[in-house]
């Protein structure tokens, strides 16, 4: 028979009550050394809708935007505006970006931060979609963008909040799901003339292994539009979700309705309708200025 093992009895310490506090309070000051406040983590989402009877090129423009940014979450078409708010609520958003299409030929875009607010009213103009451009630019989906603003958004106070509304909508959190770690595109918006125009760039250079450019070396790199472009002018911006009290209102504002291109195509129509009616009133006058004679044998074959 074998020999027996012989038993070895192992004596554990049980940590001591002081242990334990020195042990707690070591990590507690690295914690603070490492976090000196709050963290604060981005989760920005945004909802992407449109309303009805909405046109072909401003569907478009608005999916080249869903493309664009990937943070936020599309929607089927909404019949109006009202339940909005619990519509953002539902999808789990902070944001919205609503197009909304009038007389099928006028655009207008609802920026808002639902659902306290603010929110501005754009018109939509000079329309380019990257189907029309064709543009050589191009950029991998999904990566995160950097900002560019012209000095004039720091000018006046509508600038600055309209500034500030644009980096968190328009900007792409750092640690989303669905972004790629780097960037490869610009979206540049500039003010001319009281006016928002946006464009997408592609950041290009050299992949060559002779011709490595260095983290400081922007003078070797260019930039290709990509598309696509569009150009907003502001209406008005309110103090809560889609309406409230108006903090701004543009006063060099003009309503579609009031260009004159459009005032001389109804009056163009109108115009047709009155000769119409002018030629029947003068058939009229004339049938009755010169009456028919009376026919002798109009009435042989009724005595029959």
């Amino acid at each position: 028979m074998g020999k027996k093992r012989k038993h070895v009895e192992t004596v554990t310490e049980i940590p001591k009550q002081e242990d334990k506090e020195v042990v707690v309070e070591e990590e507690a000051k690295h914690n603070n050394e490492t976090h000196s406040g709050p963290i604060f983590r981005n989760k920005e989402k945004v909802l992407v809708t449109c309303s009805r009877r909405i046109n072909f090129r401003y569907r478009h423009l608005m999916l080249n935007l869903v493309s664009l940014l990937p943070h936020c979450k599309k929607e089927n078409k909404v019949e109006s505006k009202a339940a909005l708010n619990e519509l953002v609520e539902l999808r789990s958003c902070s944001s919205c970006l609503f197009f909304e299409s009038r007389k099928e030929t006028d655009l207008y875009l609802w920026m808002a931060k639902c659902p306290t607010g603010p929110s501005v009213k754009f018109i939509v103009n000079a329309v380019h979609t990257m189907e029309e451009l064709k543009l050589t630019g191009n950029h991998l989906t999904n990566s995160r963008p950097l900002l560019t603003f012209s000095t004039s958004f720091g000018k006046d106070a509508h600038w600055r909040l309209l500034k500030e509304m644009i980096t968190q909508i328009f900007g792409t959190p750092k640690d989303y799901r669905r972004t790629k770690p780097y960037y490869d595109h610009v979206f540049a918006f500039s003010i001319v003339d009281d006016h928002i125009w946006f464009r997408n760039y592609q950041i290009s250079c050299s992949h060559t292994e002779a011709d490595k450019i260095d983290r400081e070396g922007l003078d070797k790199m260019t930039l290709v539009e990509v598309g696509p472009r569009f150009c907003l002018n502001p209406i008005k911006v309110f103090g809560g979700s889609f309406g409230g009290q108006t903090l701004y209102e543009n006063p060099f504002y003009v309503s579609p309705n009031q260009v004159r291109i459009r005032s001389l195509d109804k009056k163009k129509k109108a115009g047709k309708y009155a000769k119409k009616v002018k030629a029947k009133i003068r058939r009229k006058m004339q049938e009755l200025s010169k009456p028919m004679e009376e026919d002798e044998f109009a009435d042989t074959w009724q005595d029959q």
